[in-house]
């Protein structure tokens, strides 16, 4: 896969996930968090079981104990990054939720230099605080007072930028990112469902009313989603990916719009201009200098 089509399959992915946010936040009239999130990963997990046999097949080699214990790592941060996104949705706006998430813009480049010694692409440091800027801008320039709702998806942001980072490294790695992804939903469906049921005391009704968002976020927001990007993201480098997927606030807020009947202002829409920015900045900049050498960070 070039790079092209990889940085266009993590904008496809980068839109259903925006989506989402609508449908996370409507599920949760009828269903708690953990109730949510263990029924719509069960679902993904179904989903892509046929594709994760047949990738798992045909593997060239069988998976390196180091790498089980990095996807170990992957897997149960996947799982923090869903529970406390979806407990925060609880407490906090569809938009806050969608700028608060974005942190793992900044939170994966200072990862990547710190726990792996990886110095990203100069333009990263300029395009990090762009994106930054713009999702920020296109809520409008404010967010509401800071709640528990807000902190929980901070923490989320945390748990995500280590999925970010370290899914590319193994996929590429292993060369088994379908796979990877399988036993994410996997272990989130386990564990999330669990949790469900010791805390949640979840009814057949509270399933019937969310059957609508429990679809797509288990088909489309998990399933075909998670899996492109871990596809994707051997192909472009983890910062670089960060900043394309912040652009999910942006396609929260059009959700918003067509469905909750939210607006933008003319400062969200310079935001959004912002976000774009910062995608073709870092998609388009390296392209412009030679390949670095064999071994040589990007």
């Amino acid at each position: 896969m070039s790079r092209p089509i990889a940085a266009a399959a993590l904008i496809l992915t980068t839109i259903i996930w925006g989506l989402a946010f609508v449908a996370q936040k409507t599920a949760m009239d009828s269903l708690g968090p953990l109730s949510f999130a263990g029924a719509r990963y069960l679902l993904g997990t179904i989903c892509i079981i046929p594709l994760a046999r047949w990738e798992y097949r045909r593997a060239p080699r069988q998976i390196a104990t180091s790498d089980w214990s990095l996807i170990a790592l992957i897997a149960i941060s996947f799982f923090f990054g869903v529970w406390l996104q979806q407990a925060g949705l609880t407490m906090t706006t569809v938009t806050n939720a969608g700028f608060l998430t974005s942190v793992y813009v900044l939170f994966v480049p200072i990862l990547a230099l710190v726990a792996l010694r990886r110095r990203p692409h100069p333009v990263i440091w300029l395009g990090m605080p762009l994106a930054l800027i713009g999702v920020y801008l296109l809520n409008g320039a404010r967010l509401d007072s800071f709640n528990l709702g807000d902190a929980l998806v901070v923490l989320g942001a945390l748990a995500w930028a280590v999925q970010i980072l370290l899914i590319g490294i193994v996929s590429e790695r292993t060369g088994l990112p379908i796979t990877i992804s399988f036993i994410c939903f996997a272990t989130t469906a386990v564990l999330a469902g669990g949790g469900a049921l010791a805390f949640e005391a979840p009814q057949l009704e509270g399933f019937y009313a969310s059957w609508a968002e429990i679809i797509y976020s288990g088909i489309l927001s998990t399933a075909v989603a998670f899996t492109l990007q871990a596809i994707a993201q051997q192909y472009v480098p983890p910062s670089n990916a960060a900043i394309i997927l912040s652009a999910e606030g942006l396609f929260a807020a059009i959700g918003g719009a067509l469905l909750l009947h939210e607006r933008l202002s003319w400062i969200g829409y310079l935001g959004a201009g912002l976000i774009f920015a910062a995608i073709l900045l870092v998609e388009l900049t390296p392209m412009l200098r030679r390949p670095p050498a064999a071994g040589q960070a990007r």
